[in-house]
């Protein structure tokens, strides 16, 4: 098993939960987030420019099983792109195990 977490722009959100679904992906968790990076948001307020450093983007943590993990960062990959900086991070980690707490079934069937 395989957890997934991608930090994305909000505004590409609906496009990559989209594009999870279409690959089979159907459950996952999402936070909104602030965070620093490369990209520097600016707003203009009356012909003045500002610049902030806080970014605010989505967070998503996905476990899947192993076969779902190529599927997955595939759709996150093309449907998060812009092509321009602060597009985000996709992040990688292995899952030992996991437990439906419901019936304390343990293993990949859980994630069904």
């Amino acid at each position: 098993m395989k957890k997934i977490e991608a930090v994305i722009r909000k505004s590409k959100f609906h496009q990559v939960k989209d594009a999870l679904h279409k690959a089979g992906i159907n459950f996952f968790s999402y936070w909104d987030v602030t965070g620093l990076g490369n990209e520097k948001e600016g707003h203009v307020y009356r012909g003045v420019a500002y610049n902030t450093s806080d970014i605010q983007r989505r967070y998503l943590s996905i476990v899947v099983n192993d076969e779902f993990e190529k599927a997955a960062i595939d759709a996150i990959l093309a449907a998060a792109a812009t092509g321009a900086i602060g597009d985000g991070k996709i992040f990688v980690s292995t899952i030992e195990e996991s437990y439906r707490i419901r019936t304390g079934e343990k293993g990949g069937d859980t994630l069904n």
